[in-house]
């Protein structure tokens, strides 16, 4: 096992240069005594790459404020000491979302401490590895998911879009969506991925830039039951206008835009409905509802061919394509690597 004393992790830093911020990435030794309070002490396993982390890494004041600063909004592990009587030491344990990875040194290191109304047991189906290939990517996409299901859509209802479906959440709600006996559409500004998202279930592939022109029609042709929709802006605004009368799209993120520049008539003409979906700061037992349905009913056959592994000699590299837009899929950090 690791010395306690030192461990991996990557450090983002922040220097002035010229007038300038800069920030430097490095995978660097640090030490338990560097971590935060917290009452649980975990042995990081594996981690997961999110475009939140590339944002963090690249110091977006959004999302991280204090440097120096290990990133990484998903951990998987083992649990090495306990405050409380929730866990013990062995048990294998989760955490995503809160404020790991933002302010508090997250899963791109190889232990962290954290509050223990942050940690949800691994369902014990779920290997550490798979759980972080799902991530808070997974979990994002089945809650967007479960929100449209509770709307009233259904399997006979018609095609069902799912906006950047080359990225985590969009090709796990590809997937589970397929899964579920719905005629999916994958909307991707990456061509070259559409037999990838067609072996993970997309009946049709259309291109980003079909939902990109802006039209000053408040309404157009009726096309979605629903959908599932990560980029925001015009992208979500037509949505809006194609879907069918009382359809849904659970809006879970602003890729393209936080901008929402459409009208109010989609909502009174066709009674079409606006969900919002957050991952982060919900109650630990709706988490932990949602991961026990990922890990049986919703279980993934094509789990595997959905994540890539990476240790971390490809981390920085791989943040940096994220950060420009060019990653695709899930990349689980492999921390023993």
């Amino acid at each position: 096992m690791q010395d306690r004393s030192g461990f991996k992790a990557l450090l983002v830093t922040e220097e002035m240069a010229g007038g300038q911020t800069e920030y430097h990435l490095a995978v660097v030794q640090r030490s338990i005594d560097e971590l935060p309070p917290g009452e649980v002490l975990i042995r990081v396993n594996y981690s997961s790459l999110n475009y939140k982390d590339a944002l963090s890494a690249h110091g977006n004041k959004g999302v991280s404020r204090n440097f120096p600063h290990t990133p990484g909004i998903d951990a998987a592990g083992v649990v090495i000491a306990c405050d409380t009587a929730e866990f013990k030491a062995g048990d294998q344990v989760i955490v995503t979302g809160y404020d790991l990875g933002m302010n508090t040194s997250g899963g791109f290191g190889q232990y962290i401490r954290v509050p223990a109304d942050w940690v949800l047991a691994c369902p014990s189906t779920l290997s550490l590895r798979d759980a972080m290939i799902t991530g808070t990517a997974g979990l994002t996409a089945a809650l967007c998911v479960e929100k449209l299901l509770c709307n009233g859509l259904h399997k006979d209802a018609g095609p069902v879009l799912v906006t950047g479906a080359s990225g985590g959440v969009g090709s796990y709600a590809v997937a589970l969506l397929a899964k579920l006996g719905f005629r999916v559409t994958a909307c991707t500004g990456k061509p070259e991925q559409e037999t990838a998202l067609k072996k993970l279930g997309a009946s049709d592939v259309i291109a980003r830039d079909s939902l990109t022109e802006r039209s000053p029609k408040p309404l157009s042709r009726e096309q979605w039951a629903g959908a599932v929709d990560v980029a925001g802006g015009e992208v979500l605004v037509n949505i809006l206008k194609t879907l069918q009368y009382g359809g849904s799209v659970a809006c879970c993120g602003l890729v393209a835009s936080a901008q929402l520049p459409g009208t109010v008539f989609p909502f009174i003409l066709r009674g079409v409905n606006l969900l919002g979906v957050d991952s982060v700061n919900l109650p630990l037992s709706v988490k932990a509802d949602m991961w026990q349905k990922l890990a049986s009913d919703w279980r993934l056959d094509s789990l595997q061919q959905l994540g890539r592994e990476i240790g971390f000699e490809a981390l920085i590299e791989n943040l940096q394509l994220l950060y420009r837009g060019q990653g695709t899929g899930r990349i689980v950090l492999d921390l023993g690597r």
